[in-house]
């Protein structure tokens, strides 16, 4: 069973294609197997914006650690080749799943978010 340890906010930049905008996100710590910890990403970005900017299924979120975390899109209702299409709702939401930190000073050092 996971344990849900903490949840925050940071502001960083998303990166599709080489264009960059800013974005907020959230981070969702819950302790993994062993020492491990697993962290979700989540952030919402604007479907036109994406799609003014040839994104199709995954973008870069630039954290505040500078770390460069692959976000992908996924609403479960893919069209036939899993891209965005205008028809989709207006607000996009991008995430990840980051299980590499294995100590807390990973941790902290991948996602300051959480020292606060």
């Amino acid at each position: 069973m996971e344990k849900h340890i903490v949840k925050a906010d940071g502001n960083g930049a998303i990166d599709v294609n080489g264009q960059v905008s800013p974005v907020t996100y959230t981070v969702s710590l819950k302790q993994g197997k062993g020492h491990s910890y697993e962290v979700d990403i989540r952030l919402m970005a604007p479907r036109d914006w994406l799609l003014q900017r040839g994104f199709e299924r995954d973008a870069v979120l630039v954290s505040q650690s500078g770390a460069r975390i692959p976000v992908y899109h996924d609403d479960g209702s893919h069209h036939d080749d899993g891209r965005l299409d205008p028809a989709d709702t207006i607000s996009i939401e991008l995430a990840a799943r980051d299980d590499s930190c294995t100590s807390e000073v990973d941790l902290m050092r991948k996602y300051p978010e959480f020292d606060g």
